[in-house]
């Protein structure tokens, strides 16, 4: 994207030379993010399962996994925590096609970080990542905060062939 747009959700999306400097080495990264939350917190570093349920996606979560309005997928939401503070809250979508024969494993992560196994697997592909500043979600781990702008990625996953997507807001208590 070449400027920044609005985009449904209320939220803008962000060209990277609308982004602050300090935020692009974290949000355009194409590695492992959970790589980088370890290497940050010195190895203070958990995952906190919030909910994962079989549902519905979004609309635009639909859309940019080809899926059908009605369709369900393995919906998964967690805090990445360093240091005992809530620094990510990530949101995955994992459509039923990719959750048969060799990737079933990851309908049962528990506590383990999707992106540690994800980034283990030669055959990982990624699309583009999104950029957009958006609202901090109403949840109880996080009260404060809600409302609050925060920094958003999101891009698909590809393993098998089979799509996935997640997305990761950069929370308040987060400093690049």
């Amino acid at each position: 994207m070449s400027r920044a747009s609005p985009a449904r959700g209320g939220h803008r999306r962000h060209a990277r030379s609308r982004v602050p400097p300090e935020w692009r080495p974290w949000l355009f990264d194409q590695g492992s993010l959970t790589a980088r939350l370890v290497a940050k917190s010195g190895g203070d570093f958990r995952v906190q399962v919030l909910a994962q349920r079989w549902a519905p996606p979004t609309a635009r979560e639909s859309r940019a996994l080809g899926l059908g309005l009605r369709q369900r997928a393995l919906i998964r939401e967690v805090l990445l925590r360093g240091r005992g503070q809530p620094w990510v809250h990530a949101r995955s979508v994992l459509p039923l096609a990719l959750l048969r024969g060799r990737y079933r494993f990851l309908a049962h992560l528990g506590e383990r970080p999707l992106g540690a196994l994800l980034f283990r697997d030669p055959r990982l592909q990624r699309g583009p990542i999104e950029v957009a500043k958006c609202r901090v979600p109403p949840l109880p781990e996080l009260r404060g905060s809600t409302g609050v702008g925060a920094w958003q990625r999101r891009s698909l996953f590809y393993l098998g062939g089979q799509p996935l997507l997640v997305a990761e807001m950069f929370l308040p208590g987060f400093q690049p």
